[in-house]
């Protein structure tokens, strides 16, 4: 038996391994590096457990770390975005820092707990 051999009707290479032939497959290459943080790594978790589908049309095609990192500017954004606001509305400024800093740190912590599931919410967890 041949070691490699061409199916014409499909266009890919297989090899011989064992008894089996197996399709001579590769990931396209990456053109560019983006980082990937904390948005992008739980948002890789949830598809790679409740949309498998997606998950693996993105990897097959080579557009996972594309896709993370734009999920990641979104989030972030999102995040930056309803902090500064929530703490104007809640009047949470750096008068209050100054002159009760544990109090200031309760606050934020709170908003920041409730930003952090809004943004999950909108843009993790879909």
């Amino acid at each position: 038996m041949e070691q490699y051999i061409y199916n014409e009707q499909n266009g890919l290479w297989y090899e011989l391994r064992c008894d089996y032939y197996i399709p001579c497959l590769k990931l396209p290459t990456q053109k560019e590096e983006r980082h990937i943080g904390v948005w992008g790594q739980r948002h890789l978790r949830y598809i790679r457990e409740h949309k498998k589908a997606l998950y693996t049309s993105l990897l097959t095609s080579g557009k996972l770390q594309s896709y993370l990192a734009d999920v990641e500017e979104q989030a972030q954004e999102l995040f930056d975005r309803l902090m500064k606001q929530l703490a104007e509305l809640e009047g949470i400024t750096e008068t209050l820092k100054a002159g009760n800093q544990m109090e200031w740190v309760h606050r934020m912590n709170a908003l920041r707990s409730a930003v952090t599931e809004t943004v999950n919410a909108e843009v993790i967890f879909v």
